[in-house]
């Protein structure tokens, strides 16, 4: 039996042609990564208010300092903060407000 699309056929280009390459969605879905944890989500809020060291978003978020440095590592890593050394002192920052804004976005979908 062929498949009947119910689309015309200026629809169904439309689509096509707006399609996502494959490159892409293996982008977004590590993009995607960053918001996937309980523990980076609340890190990530707290960052989008204010840059903090590992010790004042271990004490703020009522973590271990262990468990938020594998966190910033990673977060580092998938480009989602970025870090400033002034003395012996390391403050973390989100990379783009954007960052915040996609979390935003999150809250009003789920009308929080």
């Amino acid at each position: 039996m062929d498949n009947i699309l119910q689309l015309d056929k200026r629809t169904q280009e439309l689509v096509e042609n707006c399609m996502l390459s494959d490159s892409i969605l293996s982008e977004l879905t590590y993009f995607f990564t960053i918001f996937s944890d309980k523990t980076r989500l609340k890190m990530l809020s707290a960052l989008a208010v204010s840059g903090m060291c590992v010790s004042d978003l271990a004490n703020i978020l009522g973590l271990n300092q262990t468990t938020v440095s594998h966190q910033l590592r990673l977060l580092k890593n998938l480009g989602a903060v970025e870090c400033e050394r002034k003395g012996k002192i390391i403050t973390y920052f989100l990379k783009d407000e954007l960052i915040g804004d996609v979390l935003m976005k999150g809250m009003e979908f789920l009308a929080i």
